[in-house]
């Protein structure tokens, strides 16, 4: 009984378990320390750059407005003045996309808050709140929050329920893509309805979910230069005649028919 612990467990048989261990932790000690690096480097990048970005907007809000007249400073003969013309309407139909997509949110989170609500579904108003942020991620973004929605319709009040809250996403979202969105943002960016969907499908079609997100501002900013072009090249190049110069070019040439060059020249005097 004195050379055996409680467990039956020699000491080879620790001493083993223990080198079999040492050795596994170092085999991954290698993937392990990558991980740890490149866990370390991504909260750095989104540090740096959530600070970055707080900076940029600083800037933005004090020195928006200098920022134009500063680009014309800079750049030669006549792109000085039609760089910051076509910035300056880009910024403009940009802030309106902006505008009308929170309008095309805003509608999404009321319907769909309304009928949560009316289903007496917990959390209406934070579903509501992720309804409207949501809706600047095109396809992704309203999955996401349908599938929150329903979830917790499905937890709290039942399948019934959940499939009600369901049909009322299936439908708000219809309305919005096919309805609102486009009669909405067309005004606002001076695009017509089809040209949006056109622009968002092909988007979709080349870059995916980045391609549908970036696909409407693209599509007015291109309009907003072709509309610029459109107009420059369109604009007849005059040279006006002041009265000056005509006047006594009628006179001078009344005195030669009349009398020869004297006359001409007493008629450009007088």
């Amino acid at each position: 009984m004195g050379g055996r612990p409680p467990l039956n467990i020699g000491d080879d048989q620790i001493t083993g378990a223990f080198d079999t261990g040492v050795e596994r932790i170092q085999d991954s000690a290698g993937s392990m320390v990558t991980a740890v690096v490149t866990g370390v480097g991504t909260v750095v990048n989104g540090v740096v750059t959530a600070v970055l970005a707080l900076f940029l907007m600083f800037f933005f809000l004090k020195d928006g407005p200098r920022f134009l007249p500063w680009l014309s400073r800079q750049l030669p003969g006549s792109l000085a003045v039609h760089v910051p013309a076509v910035a300056a309407r880009g910024w403009n139909r940009l802030g309106a996309f902006v505008r009308s997509q929170a309008f095309v949110g805003l509608i999404d989170a009321v319907f769909i808050g309304i009928g949560l609500w009316i289903l007496g579904v917990p959390l209406v108003l934070p579903l509501a709140v992720l309804t409207f942020v949501s809706a600047f991620v095109p396809i992704v973004g309203a999955l996401f929050a349908g599938l929150v929605a329903v979830l917790i319709a499905l937890v709290s009040n039942g399948l019934v329920d959940a499939l009600i809250v369901l049909a009322i996403i299936v439908v708000v979202q219809q309305l919005e893509g096919n309805v609102f969105q486009p009669m909405i943002q067309g005004r606002g960016l001076g695009l017509h309805a089809a040209v949006i969907l056109l622009a968002v499908t092909l988007g979709g079609s080349l870059a995916g979910i980045v391609g549908s997100l970036l696909a409407v501002p693209a599509a007015a900013l291109i309009a907003v230069v072709w509309n610029y072009l459109r107009e420059q090249l369109g604009e007849p190049e005059t040279e006006p005649e002041t009265e000056g110069e005509t006047e006594p070019e009628a006179g001078r040439e009344a005195g030669l028919e009349a009398g020869g060059p004297s006359a001409g020249a007493a008629a450009v005097v007088s």
